[in-house]
């Protein structure tokens, strides 16, 4: 299944190509994974592709995928239509494998590119914050002492923001610990994430 992007959205993946600490990246023939356009409508803003995702150039196609399009109450053709979603992660390239998981995303790269990508996209009403990584990035000094206090307050952090544990297998025993995620969090996320996307489109002035 292609993914489609906005062509203002190639050419930002051009220029990350072209950065020079992406130069061994490009040289393996990677694409930096990320969608968008400037009517997508949810911003998920996650940590980093996985190998399966960074190998076939579709983003999340893999088991964390799969949940988490349970969890947005959508199937991945809608997760992946730039139309309603902008998957904007903190780094665009798999990152390696760690003992436990992937590396993290390398530092500097969301600090560089996430102002020029999310400047492009005029109509989110949604950003969905998943794992810590993102919402350190976004939340500051706002988040909890830990990522599952910032996550058990979701509600804190007004209408258009909702912090999420990062829907990799590997935290299958935190929601087995974390029972209110998904019996409270995940229905008021789908009815967010729904109405984001039926909203109208803004009247815009003609020139």
């Amino acid at each position: 299944m292609p993914v489609l992007r906005d062509p203002a959205f190639d050419e930002v993946a051009a220029a990350i190509m072209a950065d020079p600490v992406n130069a061994d990246l490009t040289a393996r023939g990677w694409t930096p994974l990320f969608t968008g356009s400037r009517t997508s409508r949810v911003v998920i803003m996650s940590q980093a592709p996985g190998r399966i995702a960074q190998e076939s150039g579709i983003p999340f196609d893999d088991a964390s995928g799969r949940r988490l399009t349970r969890w947005l109450g959508v199937d991945h053709a809608q997760l992946i239509d730039p139309r309603l979603f902008a998957i904007v992660p903190m780094d665009f390239y798999y990152p390696g494998k760690a003992p436990s998981g992937d590396l993290p995303p390398r530092r500097g790269i969301a600090e560089k590119w996430h102002p020029r990508i999310l400047e492009l996209i005029a109509d989110a009403r949604l950003t969905v914050l998943v794992g810590s990584y993102a919402q350190r990035h976004v939340l500051g000094t706002e988040r909890r002492a830990t990522l599952t206090e910032t996550v058990h307050d979701w509600r804190g952090f007004g209408a258009a923001v909702v912090p999420i544990v990062h829907p990799s297998p590997l935290n299958t025993g935190w929601l087995v610990r974390n029972p209110w995620f998904e019996s409270e969090l995940i229905p008021d996320l789908q009815t967010r994430v729904g109405e984001a996307l039926a909203a109208p489109a803004p009247t815009r002035p003609v020139r």
